[in-house]
């Protein structure tokens, strides 16, 4: 199986979620999926930059796209808001005659021409759907026996359905289906399809970081060893912002948030330090150790 894509990391991987950049590339390495980064990519606007002009927005990411055509492969992300931004692009100029010419006007002035012949896919949807999950059991060199894992989808992998469109987004499976091939147990919690407001933490500070900690108490409360999440902005604001959250609560909310490829990566035989899972806020190398040990 040949897997190649053309890799759209996004910002927060080429700076604060730098982690899940190294758990990728050792991830994709180890089961052969080829990632070649595009060149010259530029920010997605980060689901704010329509609201101030959506000209622009159409035409940043119809940029990124035809970089992705270019290579001739579909394109690849690890953040659920640069594939919402990427596929809501795409979907509005494959729609609109009049909008794709704007934007081949635009774009003329860089040399490229956005065509509509790459898909916008992201990393949960290719480890499921692409490489597929019985390959994936297949890799398995460390199962992850006995660690009890939390998903939290995050909202922009699963809303809106018409632009996203991968499962079902009031009942989605993805995450726990990868979570079942790796070897761990899922724990059911009622906030997995919950917002990690991450857009929204600086108009609605305080609220937010309830949100944040009612998130991480609900999954704890049910038995979770930690939380993974498939978006590293979702992971930034369940990880970072958690100790600021734990100050709206007397009883403890503490729990370790993963990102998706670190814990493949865990399964695949890496050390929680080659994923790069020392860098996070909420320390999850001792609860990894204690698991990973008896397993």
């Amino acid at each position: 199986m040949r897997l190649r894509y053309g890799f759209f990391p996004g910002c927060t991987l080429e700076s604060a979620a730098r982690e899940v950049m190294i758990a990728t590339q050792k991830v994709a390495g180890a089961l052969g999926i080829e990632l070649v980064e595009l060149e010259g990519w530029s920010c997605c606007g980060a689901s704010h930059i329509q609201d101030v002009d959506e000209e622009l927005a159409l035409a940043l990411n119809a940029r990124n796209i035809a970089l992705g055509e270019a290579l001739g492969a579909p394109i690849l992300t690890l953040c659920n808001t640069c594939t919402l931004m990427l596929r809501s692009a795409k979907q509005r100029i494959d729609e609109d005659e009049a909008a794709r010419a704007r934007v081949n006007e635009a774009l003329r002035a860089a040399d490229l021409q956005y065509r509509g012949t790459s898909d916008i896919t992201h990393f949960l949807w290719v480890l499921v759907r692409d490489y597929g999950l019985e390959n994936l059991r297949k890799q398995v060199k460390r199962p992850l026996t006995g660690l009890k894992v939390a998903c939290f989808y995050g909202c922009h992998i699963l809303r809106p359905p018409q632009v996203m469109g991968f499962e079902n987004p009031w009942n989605p499976r993805s995450m726990e289906m990868v979570v079942e091939a790796l070897g761990a147990e899922n724990v059911p919690y009622g906030e997995r399809l919950s917002c990690c407001g991450f857009h929204a933490v600086f108009p609605a500070e305080r609220e937010v970081l309830r949100k944040t900690g009612v998130s991480c108490r609900s999954a704890r409360e049910a038995g979770a060893d930690v939380i993974v999440t498939p978006c590293p902005l979702c992971h930034m604001q369940l990880d970072m912002y958690q100790p600021d959250a734990q100050q709206q609560f007397a009883e403890s909310i503490r729990i370790p948030i993963l990102h998706l490829p670190q814990l493949v990566g865990l399964a695949l035989g890496f050390s929680p330090e080659e994923l790069g899972i020392r860098r996070h806020v909420v320390d999850a190398i001792p609860v990894l150790e204690a698991k990973l040990a008896r397993a």
